[in-house]
C-alpha cells in the first residue's frame, strides 16, 4: 500500500489559494484585463493535466519536488459544462479553448450547433505559430478542442481531417491510424506532406526534424503508459515544439496535455496517476525553463477536471501517514487548481471558471475580443 506523507509545499499552495479567494473577486474578468504596450505576452504555453486535482498533486509532491508548485500565481477553477455539473473533456476543453460553455461530448460547437473559434485559431489569425502535444491520440477530446469543430468527440476521423489545412505548425501525439488506416481509405498522411509537414511516425524520426512544420504521429493509437516504456516522449516533444515555434519572432501558442493522469484516475490506480503526473510535471519544468529565458512568455498549468474523487485519508495504523482513497471511477465536480508564471500571470488568481482562462489569455496577448462578436459569450 502506498503511503503518502504531508508536504509543506502543498499546504503553502492551499493557504495561498484560500487567502486569494477571500481577498479577490475575479468572477468579472473584464475588471482585470487591461493590457498595453510591452506588457503583452507574445508566447503562451498552456499545460493541461487531464484529471489532475489537488489530491493527485499532493500525492505526487510527497515523492518529488514538483515544478508546478513553484509557479507563483495560483487559482481554483470551476469546471461544470453547459448541461452537467460534472464535465467531460470535450466540454471542458471547449470552455478553456473558446471561453464558451457547451454540452458534454461536443467539441467547439454550442448546444445550438454554432461553431466556435479557439484561442489557437485566433493566435494563427494574429500571425502567431501554434502547436499541440498530447500523451494520447492527437485527435482525442482535449487537443481536438483547440483545432476542430465536431458534434461529438467520438468523430476522431473527422477531427483528423480538420487538422489538414488547419494552419497548425506542430502537433505531436498518437493517432496515426486516424490519418492513415481509415475506414474511408483516404490517406491523410499524404495530405499532410502536401501541406508542407514533415510527418514523423516514431520518436527517432521526431528527433531528426530541426525546422518547419511538424506532424508527429508517433503511435498507431494512444502512446503507451509511462510504466510501459513511453519514456521521455512528452518532454522531448515539448522541447522540439518550443524549438520550432520559436522560429516565429511574433510569438506562439502551445497546448501540452498530460492525458493519462485521467486514465489512472478512471482506473483508481495511484501508481499510474503518479507516474503520469510526474512525467507531466517534467514537461512543466521544460516550459518553465523556457519562460525564464524568454520573459515575454506566459506559462499556465491547470486541469480540465478531477477524476476518481481522490482523497487522502488518515491511516490509523500509522498515525501521521496518509493513503489514497477513490470515491468513483468517473469525473467529479471538484474545482481544480491553476498555476501561472511569467508575462501577465497576475491575471490568474482566486476563484475562476474554466471559461475565464480563454479570456485571460486573450487579454495577456492583447487580442481584441470584439472581433469575435463576443464569441457567443453569455
Amino acid at each position: 500500500m502506498l503511503k503518502i506523507t504531508l508536504k509543506k509545499t502543498v499546504f503553502s499552495f492551499l493557504f495561498t489559494t484560500v487567502f486569494q479567494l477571500v481577498a479577490f473577486n475575479v468572477t468579472a474578468y473584464t475588471q482585470n484585463t487591461a493590457s498595453s504596450g510591452d506588457n503583452k505576452a507574445r508566447k503562451v504555453i498552456l499545460l493541461i493535466g487531464d484529471g489532475m486535482g489537488l489530491a493527485q498533486i499532493h500525492a505526487a509532491a510527497a515523492n518529488a519536488q514538483l515544478n508546478l508548485l513553484s509557479l507563483p500565481h495560483t487559482a481554483l477553477v470551476t469546471t461544470a459544462s453547459n448541461d452537467n455539473g460534472i464535465t467531460d473533456s470535450g466540454a471542458a476543453g471547449t470552455a478553456i479553448a473558446t471561453g464558451v460553455k457547451t454540452n458534454n461530448g461536443k467539441i467547439c460547437i454550442t448546444p445550438n450547433q454554432q461553431h466556435l473559434k479557439s484561442i489557437l485559431k485566433i493566435a494563427e489569425e494574429n500571425g502567431l505559430s501554434t502547436g499541440l502535444i498530447a500523451t494520447s491520440d492527437i485527435t482525442h477530446a482535449t487537443p481536438a478542442s483547440f483545432v476542430a469543430n465536431v458534434a461529438h468527440r467520438s468523430q476522431e476521423n473527422e477531427i483528423a481531417r480538420q487538422f489538414i489545412g488547419s494552419g497548425i505548425d506542430v502537433f505531436i501525439g498518437g493517432g496515426l491510424n486516424n490519418f492513415m488506416r481509415r475506414a474511408d481509405s483516404i490517406d491523410y498522411v499524404d495530405s499532410l506532406v502536401a501541406h508542407g509537414y514533415y510527418v514523423a511516425t516514431s520518436v527517432d524520426e521526431l528527433k531528426t526534424h530541426q525546422s518547419g512544420k511538424l506532424a508527429g504521429l508517433l503511435y498507431p493509437v494512444h502512446p503507451p503508459k509511462m510504466s510501459e516504456g513511453r519514456g521521455e516522449m512528452l518532454t522531448m516533444s515539448t522541447t522540439k515544439a518550443l524549438q520550432i515555434l520559436s522560429e516565429n519572432k511574433d510569438g506562439f501558442f502551445l497546448m501540452i496535455e498530460g492525458a493519462q493522469i485521467d486514465w489512472g484516475g478512471h482506473a483508481n490506480d495511484i501508481d499510474y496517476i503518479l507516474a503520469e503526473l510526474l512525467d507531466f510535471d517534467n514537461a512543466v519544468g521544460v516550459a518553465l525553463k523556457y519562460a525564464k529565458e524568454n520573459p515575454e512568455t506566459l506559462v499556465i498549468v491547470t486541469s480540465d477536471h478531477e477524476t476518481g474523487g481522490m482523497t487522502l485519508v488518515e491511516d490509523i495504523l500509522n498515525t501521521g501517514k496518509m493513503k489514497p482513497h477513490f470515491s468513483t471511477i468517473h469525473h467529479t465536480a471538484s474545482p481544480v487548481p491553476l498555476f501561472a508564471y511569467g508575462k501577465r500571470a497576475e491575471l490568474f488568481k482566486g476563484l475562476m471558471d474554466n471559461t475565464d482562462i480563454f479570456h485571460y489569455i486573450m487579454s495577456a496577448y492583447g487580442f481584441n475580443e470584439s472581433a469575435l462578436n463576443k464569441q457567443l459569450h453569455n
